[in-house]
């Protein structure tokens, strides 16, 4: 998560769109970084909302403008997928290692997720909360330069992008009954990303 103050914006970290590039680029340029923990990094809206937004208001700030991107859902589990396939992960029950793509989705279908499917959800992630607090600028990760002339103008910087975190690349095909049913069963997903400035 990077918070801008003087712009009053707040970029929140949805994982596996890019985050990690866009903390390279404007991180010389926020007033603070939250790294770590992963749970407050990559903090939801209902995070977000219940341990930051009252500390800023506290501080002056009455509203901070809530900024995420998100990815077209079978883009953003295919990538979950690829990155759970890296070395580091061989032997935990969060690999994907041996495991298709169609098992990965089929298994994120379920009610009960096996660890390596709990991936969560980008909707749950930018999901208003009662009090009125809600992701305004909502971006497709797709839409890479409408993010990019968004942040330049918002925040007076140019941006350079490096390439970061990249997942290996894989088989990504998946077939189309399990992707009618991964519509069906995730359609806030789909809905969310639909909604947002493609």
């Amino acid at each position: 998560m990077l918070v801008f103050w003087k712009a009053r914006l707040v970029l929140l970290a949805v994982p596996k769109t890019g985050s990690s590039a866009y903390e390279s680029a404007l991180a010389p340029h926020a007033s603070m970084t939250v790294l770590d923990p992963p749970e407050l990094k990559h903090a939801p809206v209902y995070r977000y909302n219940r341990f930051f937004r009252p500390m800023f208001e506290k501080m002056g700030t009455p509203h901070m403008e809530l900024m995420a991107v998100i990815r077209e859902p079978v883009s953003w589990l295919g990538s979950w997928y690829r990155y759970r396939q890296r070395g580091f992960l061989d032997g935990k029950p969060t690999s994907t290692r041996g495991i298709s793509f169609d098992d990965f989705v089929e298994a994120y279908t379920r009610g009960e997720r096996p660890p390596f499917a709990n991936v969560g959800s980008q909707a749950k992630f930018v999901e208003p909360r009662p009090n009125g607090t809600d992701v305004s600028q909502l971006f497709r990760y797709e839409n890479q330069s409408g993010i990019i002339a968004f942040l330049e103008d918002r925040l007076g910087v140019a941006l350079d992008l490096p390439r970061e975190n990249v997942s290996p690349r894989g088989d990504l095909a998946l077939s189309p009954e399990l992707e009618t049913k991964l519509r069906r069963k995730c359609a806030a997903d789909f809905e969310v990303w639909e909604r947002a400035q493609g």
